[in-house]
């Protein structure tokens, strides 16, 4: 498995693996291959298009398919996926004649995103490129349809019966987010991983890849924190002044234990260190050092790039 860095998510790395991502294109697609070494991974790195980028990419049975996991509902996809294939397709094509008279044969693309997100959801819907477009047409020329599986409790429960990885994917995030409603979220990803070894949840991933999934775990619940305040309702507009400092004061508490949770992990954290991270109180400040944190191989190296 490749090396993770903060931007890696748990459903990327369990889906860079191709048995797991064969398993879920067979629930998605109702199909039963087992040749996991003709699937060909190709995710684009470093492909960013505003900031966009994609979980996982790779052809398979003459198709492109491109899959996302999202906890954030996002009307945007089919024009941020059109970005993606556009490159992603360019760099297949590369090699061949444009301007000959021969037909350029191209896999065809499919647009998959699960959401795992607190807001409810329908069970399934489709977002059309079209819907975008201001002017609407009845037969629009250009088109790009995403399909979104909300893959929460009590949905798509055929899909997940016929996906392990993926149901236990989601008896993990679910557990998670369980027990950080009790305590910091640092304890609550330690307590979900020691469980799950030991009930066989994810068991054999998060043994290999304990400390990565912590890292990963904690950024994404973190960055999933702080998306759903920016965005509620009024918080630009200005909520009342003892309201909004609350909602501020946990989150950055919330990102100084995951620091601090990350940092033990990699080795002994000194007592100057921790003073100097416990007494930040900048968020944008506390959420760059999370990042160099998740991408620190020792406390030393966190160290020297803060």
């Amino acid at each position: 498995m490749e090396k993770s860095n903060y931007k890696d998510s748990m459903f990327r790395m369990l889906y860079l693996d191709k048995k797991e991502l064969l398993s879920l294109y067979n629930a998605v697609n109702g199909t039963d291959y087992t040749d996991a070494d003709s699937l060909e991974i190709n995710t684009l790195r470093n492909a960013i298009y505003m900031n966009i980028k994609n979980d996982v990419s790779f052809l398979f049975n003459f198709q492109v398919n491109l899959y996302e996991q999202q906890s954030t509902v996002n009307p945007n996809m089919p024009l941020r996926d059109l970005f993606y294939v556009a490159d992603l397709l360019q760099n297949y094509v590369r090699d061949l004649d444009l301007y000959g008279r021969g037909l350029v044969k191209i896999p065809a693309p499919r647009f998959m995103v699960f959401y795992n997100g607190k807001e409810k959801q329908p069970e399934r819907r489709v977002y059309k490129l079209s819907d975008a477009f201001s002017k609407k047409q009845d037969e629009p020329e250009l088109e790009l349809i995403v399909t979104v599986l909300n893959i929460n409790a009590g949905n798509n429960a055929e899909l997940l019966g016929k996906c392990k990885t993926l149901r236990e994917y989601m008896q993990y995030i679910e557990r998670v987010r369980g027990y950080a409603a009790q305590m910091p979220i640092g304890e609550a990803v330690e307590r979900t991983i020691t469980e799950c070894i030991k009930e066989g949840i994810l068991a054999d991933f998060l043994k290999r890849n304990r400390a990565e999934a912590i890292k990963v775990s904690i950024y994404e619940y973190n960055e999933e924190l702080h998306l759903a305040t920016v965005r509620r309702e009024g918080y630009e507009d200005g909520l009342e002044n003892g309201i909004s400092q609350g909602i501020v004061q946990g989150i950055t508490q919330g990102i100084t234990q995951s620091i601090l949770t990350v940092l033990e992990e990699l080795g002994d954290v000194s007592d100057e260190l921790r003073a100097l991270i416990l007494k930040q109180t900048d968020e944008e400040t506390l959420w760059k050092w999370l990042k160099i944190a998740a991408r620190s191989e020792t406390v030393e190296e966190f160290e020297k790039e803060i």
